[in-house]
């Protein structure tokens, strides 16, 4: 375990509230909400993040005053300030005046005003307003007591397909290449006869209208819309940074929201934060959703190594999935817990109260149209706040796990373009998950990392579906495994460099010295088909089913651990194990259900005798999980369960949760 500060030194403490918008209510109403928050708990509240217009009406005409009273009245109650800068929502003057500033779609056409997040990331108009409007808030409240966050924009995505941006994107390219043959050479433009011979030649990819076939194209240009996020972000946040350089600045990421590599971001935000809102949409409702939010924690926890903040969730539901379930008790309780367990510096919700109108009116918040005091979510809500009170002495606290996973955003960008084994979505995220879900039963913890950091802090690295190995992956892996760390990979991993361009395993395959192995062909399954694998426990022969995919590979030097019962190539090799320097390599080389996954898993901690949050017996589908000196018993299922924690027996309710000494 290891203990960072506080996210401000002014606020030590776990913070609790969510999204405000005064803007929408009376000023009487001001005086009930913060009255109620006063009631459940809450210590911070975000505001500003769609106040554009009620902040300037028009062009170069301002309306701070509003804002004024919300700050003081907040503070007076003392309830910390989260301030974000508006550019999600422009104003519709600024799209009226300055048209340029608009998205436009991948079919070329300029979208009318509206929505958010609909503005064009190129456009230099649009950045300089931007800027401008949080140079101005920078000056008029970076100086107030209760400001303790910058929140800047609100959930950065999507692409932009005007000139600006291909003018931009071509800019990109030529200082990446340099020379546009060494651009043709990373494409593979011979290919079609698609080389280019001028930079305006490139336009941008994208279904519907223009070509998708040149993947290094496609991949660049993914890499440049982040890019260009972060860029808008860097305008944005520049006049915070210089005017409050010690406020801290965050913006909220949206999980795994493929657009946005968050690892290019870990210089820039002072603070990871995320918006969970889990699908719970199967009845009953498995533990998957609630394995996938952990993941996700954990790998906003493992970027900067520190702790993270839930800055968005639901006490209730959430207006955009088809069935409006209400969560059920215990279980919006359970996701703060979680959240906190995993690292995440408090639980914060949008919203506070719910809207009247438009969108998201009937999304679920502390306070619904049915009021607060005496509703079943609101003190729901103020259990939690009461709970999250007495963790203060979680703050700052995270592990230090011995094992982590693979999840990298231009890997899975890759994948999902590939033209094959399967064409379309393969389930990078899902296996990834499913793997780390391996770890999760045996209430192990985990970093998730991209394939670009460190693998030296840990023991076991596993990365599932490593297709795309950047320059130096492969000699990190050797090193890693060599000085004795435990390396476990998949079918459909070292096929392409950086450029998507495939390795020519005719003379050399990169993970071959450390693997023993060379990957000769891949089957892909229909999806109900099965096959069957015998692997050797050690103690005999035990079978299990593999689907979707089946590869067949060479074993050059390595030891096999388990074979194909059945297809046409029953009786190779399914899985190895090589013995490298201090070390160990793993290849799995069939897409394997839960039941083989848990088991090679368990090995691996009795035989590493790896670290566990939780080392007495717990049920399938609770976690443990320990963060400083409190240890999170989370119940993820439907049912009641039983838990032995020590010698202590423990009844844990259906979606239940308890803190314990550690």
């Amino acid at each position: 375990m290891k203990q960072h500060p506080p996210i401000n030194s002014h606020f030590p403490t776990l913070w609790f509230g969510g999204d405000y918008n005064p803007e929408q209510w009376s000023k009487e109403t001001w005086l009930e909400d913060v009255e109620l928050m006063k009631q459940a708990g809450v210590n911070a509240a975000t505001v500003g993040v769609f106040s554009w217009v009620s902040l300037e009406p028009e062009e170069g005409v301002y309306t701070f005053e509003w804002l004024d009273e919300v700050f003081d009245l907040l503070h007076a109650n003392g309830i910390h300030v989260v301030l974000a800068t508006p550019s999600a929502a422009p104003p519709a003057w600024l799209s009226k005046k300055y048209p340029e500033t608009l998205r436009t779609d991948a079919n070329r056409q300029r979208r009318h005003h509206g929505n958010r997040v609909n503005f064009n990331w190129s456009s230099k108009i649009y950045r300089e307003k931007a800027a401008s409007m949080a140079e101005m808030l920078a000056n008029r409240y970076g100086n107030h007591p209760a400001l303790a966050l910058w929140h800047v924009s609100n959930e950065y995505g999507g692409e932009d397909y005007s000139e600006e941006s291909r003018l931009a994107f071509i800019d990109w390219l030529g200082t990446k290449y340099g020379t546009l043959d060494r651009l043709n050479a990373a494409y593979w433009t011979a290919f079609w006869g698609h080389t280019y011979t001028d930079w305006d030649q490139i336009d941008l990819p994208g279904y519907p209208i223009a070509d998708t076939s040149i993947h290094g194209l496609t991949l660049d240009w993914k890499r440049f819309c982040s890019y260009q996020m972060l860029s808008f972000f860097r305008e944005e946040s520049a006049p915070l940074r210089r005017i409050t350089p010690n406020v801290p600045i965050t913006t909220n990421m949206m999980g795994t929201y493929e657009a946005l590599d968050p690892w290019k971001w870990k210089d820039d935000l002072d603070l990871f934060t995320w918006d969970s809102y889990p699908g719970f949409q199967s009845h009953p409702v498995g533990t998957w959703e609630l394995i996938k939010v952990a993941f996700v924690h954990d790998m906003y926890r493992s970027i900067k190594q520190k702790p993270f903040l839930l800055i968005e969730s639901t006490p209730s539901s959430s207006n955009w999935y088809s069935s409006m379930r209400l969560k059920r008790p215990n279980m919006h309780k359970l996701e703060a817990m979680q959240a906190i367990a995993h690292g995440s510096e408090g639980s914060m919700y949008f919203q506070w109260r719910q809207s009247r109108g438009s969108q998201e009116k009937w999304h679920g918040a502390f306070v619904g149209h049915a009021g607060g005091t005496g509703t079943r979510v609101f003190t729901e809500a103020c259990e939690v706040g009461a709970q999250v009170k007495e963790l203060a002495d979680v703050v700052g606290w995270t592990s230090e796990p011995e094992v982590a996973i693979v999840y990298d955003w231009e890997n899975a960008w890759a994948l999902k373009d590939s033209c094959g084994p399967v064409v379309g979505e393969k389930d990078y995220h899902r296996t990834c998950v499913e793997h780390y879900r391996g770890f999760w039963e045996q209430s192990i913890p985990c970093d998730v990392i991209d394939s670009d950091q460190p693998f030296d802090r840990y023991r076991v690295v596993v990365a599932p579906m490593l297709y795309m190995l950047k320059p130096g992956v492969a000699e990190k892996i050797e090193a890693f495994v060599a000085g004795g760390g435990v390396f476990v990979t998949t079918y459909l991993s070292g096929m392409v460099d950086e450029n998507d361009l495939v390795f020519d395993r005719q003379k050399s395959w990169p993970l071959e010295k450390v693997l023993g192995i060379v990957p000769e062909e891949i089957d892909a399954l229909f999806p109900e088909e099965r096959v069957h694998l015998a692997l050797d426990s050690g103690e005999g022969s035990e079978s299990y089913e593999g689907e979707r995919f089946c590869e067949l590979f060479w074993v050059t030097d390595a030891g096999v651990r388990g074979y194909y019962t059945s297809e046409f190539y029953s009786g190779k090799p399914a899985l190895t194990q090589k013995f490298f320097g201090a070390g160990e390599a793993w290849y799995i080389g069939a897409r394997t259900r839960d039941s083989f996954l848990e088991e090679l898993y368990a090995g691996f901690a009795y035989r590493l005798g790896l670290r566990k949050d939780l080392t007495s017996s717990t049920s399938r589908g609770v976690m443990a999980v320990q963060r400083g000196n409190k240890l999170f018993v989370l119940n993820c299922t439907e049912e009641v369960e039983f838990v032995a924690v020590g010698e202590q027996g423990i009844e844990i309710p259906a979606f239940g949760s308890i803190v314990l000494p550690a």
